[in-house]
């Protein structure tokens, strides 16, 4: 990124100005935090009816602009990821039959929450110190039970209208008014839907299953394959692989950390196997995700006795151990651009681009948009520069995740092809990788 003179960031007007974001998860608060360590005043309009997320038991891997994101702004001091020194392979058997030496940083998606929120709004919780107010920062204002129906501007054109409902009181209803709009509700976007109606999130034919284990509740062979180590397995429509994670409270003592696992398993369009595991246990036909604890114990148990039968034991171990396993089906979107009304509203994140899980991109698609705008915003790069950047992340990576996900559930692959797709997805940004794909945009 290079410095570029103020005028060219176009759109974007003068002095302090009023943000609202509309999504109040990882995405939502990255950009929200950097906006306010600008001095800019945002507001944050979240649709769940509770002030806080509730924990979503996932792993995340913190990649480079993650890290990156988290030196520039967080100002909690805590460790804030388990490091995995090795990835590596397992044959059926649970042989290691292939390790790479390789330094990556596993953590959760609540203790990265936990921290997010402490960082943008100073929300207390036993994960982290909330910092001390920054003088030179803006206001930070979050409110949650707020369901956006709509966007447009003023009558004068001079601010964005932001038309609200309340999720718990759909008779409850408001108007925020602000000078810029961020889309931040992620893959089923409500922002993008009212620009892009045609853009439907799709599902791609298979699940990840996931869930996660005490570490000190498996035995020792087993741990001893997940401690400090990424690890994979790879068979016909099968892909598991498994790292610890912060544990609770965002812990990372060991034997209080967790065993996370994401299993991915296809799940064909209209079969009856989807329809069992999308099914809750009340009964109730989720579309994409089935919440952990809320599992039907049937279908839970058919996916039980298949870890038996295909994966390797260790797998089969932490599978068979958890308690609250939840279910997420596999979707693809992709936006075709990122800014509407002249600028004032853009797309980050999921929003702007939905990534197969294979890629471990998602945390890092928001950290980089969030530090990308508020480069632009800066005056740091330009509005050609935020535009391709963004663009050609947001394309090339959900390109990718694809390609990944249709040759290893679909195809039969060796080893070293599975290998070299899980590398290439590691190392996305590097430019040996894949020279000039910033570039991959027209502006």
């Amino acid at each position: 990124m290079s410095k570029s003179d103020t005028t060219n960031t176009r759109n974007i007007p003068s002095g302090k100005i009023k943000w609202a974001i509309v999504g109040g998860s990882l995405g939502g608060l990255a950009t929200g935090i950097a906006l306010k360590a600008l001095g800019h005043d945002v507001t944050i309009l979240e649709r769940n009816p509770t002030p806080l997320l509730h924990d979503q038991g996932a792993g995340i891997v913190a990649g480079g602009d993650s890290l990156a994101f988290l030196k520039r702004y967080n100002r909690c001091k805590r460790p804030v990821a388990v490091e995995s020194k090795r990835r590596q392979y397992l044959d059926r058997e649970g042989n290691v039959v292939h390790t790479v030496d390789m330094v990556q940083n596993m953590s959760s998606w609540d203790l990265t929450y936990h921290i997010l929120r402490a960082n943008y709004d100073g929300t207390p919780s036993p994960y982290c110190e909330v910092p001390s107010p920054d003088p030179h920062h803006g206001k930070a204002t979050h409110h949650h039970d707020r369901t956006v129906t709509s966007v447009g501007l003023s009558a004068d054109k001079s601010r964005v209208l932001v038309h609200w409902k309340s999720t718990s009181t759909p008779s409850l209803t408001g108007t925020l008014e602000a000078d810029r709009v961020v889309g931040a509700d992620g893959p089923s976007s409500t922002i993008r839907s009212l620009f892009h109606p045609e853009v439907q999130r799709t599902y791609a034919g298979y699940c990840a299953l996931r869930g996660t284990v005490l570490e000190s509740a498996v035995s020792q062979s087993t741990h001893t394959t997940f401690a400090e180590r990424f690890t994979f397995f790879h068979g016909p429509g099968v892909q598991i692989l498994a790292y610890l994670i912060p544990g609770k409270n965002g812990t990372v003592t060991p034997g209080e950390r967790l065993v996370n696992f994401v299993w991915y398993k296809n799940f064909p369009t209209g079969s009856a196997e989807l329809e069992r595991i999308m099914t809750d246990r009340t009964g109730v036909r989720r579309k994409v995700t089935i919440p952990p604890g809320m599992t039907s114990p049937e279908a839970w148990e058919e996916q039980r006795t298949a870890a038996r039968e295909t994966l390797p034991p260790q797998f089969a171990e932490v599978v068979l151990k958890t308690e609250k396993p939840f279910v997420q089906a596999v979707t693809d979107v992709l936006s075709p651009e990122h800014e509407f009304l002249d600028g004032r509203v853009v797309l980050i994140g999921d929003a702007l681009a939905g990534f197969r899980p294979h890629t471990v991109a998602s945390t890092s698609q928001a950290a980089l948009d969030a530090m990308l705008l508020a480069d632009y915003v800066s005056g740091e790069i330009t509005r050609e520069e935020w535009k391709r950047e963004t663009m050609g992340f947001a394309r090339y990576i959900q390109r990718r995740g694809v390609e990944m996900g249709e040759r290893s559930q679909k195809e039969v692959l060796g080893l070293d092809e599975y290998i070299r797709d899980r590398d290439v997805a590691s190392t996305a940004r590097e430019d040996e990788v894949y020279p000039g794909w910033a570039t991959a945009v027209d502006l």
